[in-house]
């Protein structure tokens, strides 16, 4: 099933409750839209993306020990944080310690991205949250974040064993790029792609009134929640749009990770097999 709707209205929450039960999704309390990108088919036959390796979520400022205790269960050894400090240092949610796991901050905007200036024209695009706004807003991910992608796929290049979780504050924007730029080096076809990414709409919706709070507090969206509801969609056809765009102006995923993370093509062969495994679980 793709998670689509418009994005605006609560979802049904016995729903909620029964799609985040289910994989792709994971529970590990205290962090919320937690996902493995294992198990993705790719074009070569009885091969799978590799369950159990790469995780995707949203901020683990809040993590309980049980959640650490899960982390330890999943053998998470690596997180990947994808923020700056002032954002950290904006919604008070710092760098936890999780015994047993390195935290590597992999910053995709500089801290002078998050001027007042800065933010007050990402959250203009993020309310109109057309489709245009987001390419705007992913284009500019990608030509910020080389570096912190590259920092992730590097690990997946030398480290096969050792599975990790990457975030942002959402886990939905630059979380989602860094996920469909691992999925399409691993060869998974752009529909499963634009689905992994459509499910943070489920994956974020507990959250759903703790955000939309966080949000209250800036003045753009003080007086119209309906732009912050816009903010955070996550629709199948932004995902989409982007992976026309990877293509168009980036020379697809291949073509960024070489000119954008200094990966070369020997790099993209083992990352990518890497990724994959020829064990089935679905």
């Amino acid at each position: 099933m793709i998670a689509v709707d418009d994005g605006m209205e609560p979802l049904d929450p016995a729903h909620v409750a029964e799609v985040l039960s289910n994989p792709p999704f994971i529970s590990i309390p205290g962090v919320s839209n937690v996902r493995d990108l294992g198990s993705y088919p790719i074009a070569t036959s009885n091969v799978i993306t590799k369950p159990g390796y790469a995780y995707r979520a949203a901020e683990v400022s809040n993590i309980t020990e049980e959640g650490a205790e899960k982390m330890t269960a999943l053998r998470i050894t690596t997180i990947f944080d994808l923020r700056s400090d002032p954002e950290m240092k904006k919604y008070s949610t710092p760098i936890p310690t999780i015994e047993g796991v390195e935290i590597i901050r992999a910053q995709v905007f500089k801290n002078e991205d998050y001027s007042p200036e800065s933010i007050s024209k990402k959250f203009e695009l993020y309310a109109s949250a057309t489709t245009e706004a987001f390419m705007k807003l992913y284009s500019q991910i990608l030509d910020h974040g080389g570096n912190a992608f590259g920092i992730i796929l590097r690990h997946v290049r030398d480290r096969p064993n050792s599975p990790f979780l990457f975030h942002c504050t959402a886990g939905k924007d630059r979380t989602g790029v860094m996920a469909a730029i691992l999925l399409k080096l691993a060869g998974v076809d752009d529909h499963f792609v634009c689905h992994d990414y459509s499910l943070t709409r489920i994956g974020r919706e507990p959250d759903r009134e703790k955000v939309l709070q966080r949000l209250s507090r800036e003045p753009i969206f003080a007086a119209n929640m309906d732009a912050a509801l816009r903010m955070l969609t996550s629709r199948y056809g932004t995902m989409k749009a982007f992976l026309d765009l990877l293509e168009q102006k980036y020379g697809g995923v291949e073509g960024y990770v070489k000119n954008y993370c200094g990966l070369t093509d020997d790099d993209l062969a083992t990352i990518r097999t890497n990724l994959v495994s020829s064990r089935s679980r679905m």
